[in-house]
């Protein structure tokens, strides 16, 4: 077999493999349906001298997958604020693949750039955020909340005279850190990874939906003296509530703080006329993270970080080298936005996903998750014995059964067990809960209802 041939043949093996497992995603059993044992069996295969002809590697993998693989882009899974691939976004990421691009400068590859450009600027459109803010496309809001925040460590320090990058925290003004007692961990992250310690943290009160009070961060704040950094939340991950984002603008901008917002999936309320106005205030923060791979439904992994303020963006991020061809002031180098240098070229499904929906598009992808979230909190809390704990404004639904966290958790497992749709477990204020995210591009209320009626029959068995 000529080697032409056989680069085609695992393509074409590979294309039909996806296609079929695209085309039976709507009725497959949700959950992974083997065994530890077996997937572990399964992948253990020896490795040999000689190697294995492409085709069985392909036709053994899809094999495993076969037992393996959660259907998290299908039109059930309602876990982890996990979103679909439209098709668009699918063909976009399988293209980037065969070209095989490095976007990190524009040198590596010059299309890769240009699409990146246009795409921060769809960005900043559909959001309504601040135009000549800096965009990078990151791996997930983990690393976005990591680059906003350490945009924030170079300027608040820079205005207190410090060189961060040049002279570490070792002897640095302090750095106050203010966050909500319901940021999410990636914040946490985040601050850890920026060398600011967790017991340092100044947490502010929340109210009974997990919104940051704004009357105790104004005490918060009044103890803050220099350098401060405000982090907000656009999407509660249990309850999906807003912090209230204008009045903590305000407070920040009369400390002169820093005001981060962290929106890995909520800030895309921005885009929907209907829902925008959860995040009223939001323009005026400094810094913004999101998941793209979360509600915009393209492939993983695709997060977005922006910064009101390009060059502090830069200052944190960008790196130098005598052996890289820098691009000139008209040309983008993506490394000046993000911590890596070398990836995928992440930023093309966000370009081919926004040019093909469109603002209405957008909008209306987050209304239909919206009122899908609505639809599944009124059946369930119909039922008898079956309460919706939260006040449902964006996707998040979060249900507790009989008032019990041993028949919650009881019944959680029972849905995953049974593989109609799939949702997760949490905790809400001390108390077990069913948490459903509603963030896929192809969940219909047929969905929502066959789902619902999943649920019925777990918590009366």
């Amino acid at each position: 077999m000529s080697n032409e041939y056989a680069h085609a043949a695992v393509l074409h093996q590979a294309h039909g493999l996806a296609m079929r497992y695209l085309d039976g995603l709507g009725e497959r059993h949700v959950g992974a349906p083997g065994s530890l044992q077996q997937l572990r069996e399964g992948a253990a295969q020896p490795l040999t001298d000689e190697g294995v002809e492409a085709a069985e590697v392909i036709a053994s993998l899809n094999a495993l997958a076969d037992m393996g693989v959660v259907a998290s882009a299908g039109p059930r899974y309602f876990g982890f604020v996990i979103g679909g691939s439209y098709p668009v976004a699918l063909a976009a990421d399988w293209l980037v693949s065969a070209w095989d691009q490095n976007p990190g400068i524009h040198a590596t590859s010059p299309f890769s750039a240009e699409v990146e450009e246009v795409a921060a600027r769809y960005v900043l459109d559909v959001l309504g955020l601040p135009t000549g803010s800096s965009v990078g496309f990151t791996t997930g809001c983990q690393a976005a909340n990591f680059t906003a925040l350490a945009a924030a460590r170079h300027k608040v320090l820079a205005d207190s005279g410090w060189d961060v990058e040049a002279d570490g925290l070792n002897g640095a003004p302090r750095v106050h850190i203010v966050i909500g007692a319901e940021a999410h961990a990636t914040i946490h992250t985040a601050l850890r990874y920026l060398g600011f310690g967790l017991r340092q943290v100044k947490k502010v009160a929340i109210d009974s939906e997990g919104r940051m009070r704004v009357d105790d961060l104004a005490r918060v704040l009044a103890g803050c003296e220099g350098p401060t950094i405000v982090c907000a939340q656009a999407g509660n991950v249990n309850s999906g509530a807003f912090d209230p984002i204008e009045e903590i603008a305000e407070l920040t901008r009369a400390q002169g703080a820093w005001l981060h917002v962290d929106g890995a999936f909520g800030l895309w309320a921005l885009a929907s006329p209907r829902h925008a106005a959860l995040a009223r205030g939001a323009d005026r923060a400094d810094s913004w993270a999101t998941d793209a791979h979360k509600w915009l439904n393209v492939p993983y992994d695709c997060g977005i970080v922006i910064v009101r303020n390009a060059d502090a963006h830069r200052a944190a991020m960008s790196v130098r080298a005598a052996y890289l061809e820098h691009a000139g002031h008209a040309e983008r180098d993506a490394l000046e936005y993000v911590p890596e240098f070398s990836r995928r070229g992440r930023a093309t499904p966000v370009y081919a996903t926004l040019r093909h929906l469109g603002r209405l598009g957008i909008a209306d992808l987050i209304d239909r998750c919206c009122a899908h979230a609505r639809l599944f909190a009124s059946l369930l809390g119909a039922e008898q014995g079956i309460a919706i704990l939260n006040d449902v404004v964006l996707n998040q639904v979060l249900v507790r059964f009989a008032d019990s966290d041993e028949i919650t958790r009881t019944v959680i497992a029972g849905v995953q067990r049974e593989g109609t749709c799939w949702l997760g477990g949490t905790s809400w204020q001390g108390r077990a809960a069913m948490r459903i995210s509603v963030s896929n591009w192809s969940t219909t209320e047929h969905d929502v209802r066959r789902s619902v009626a999943a649920i019925v029959r777990a918590a009366c068995a």
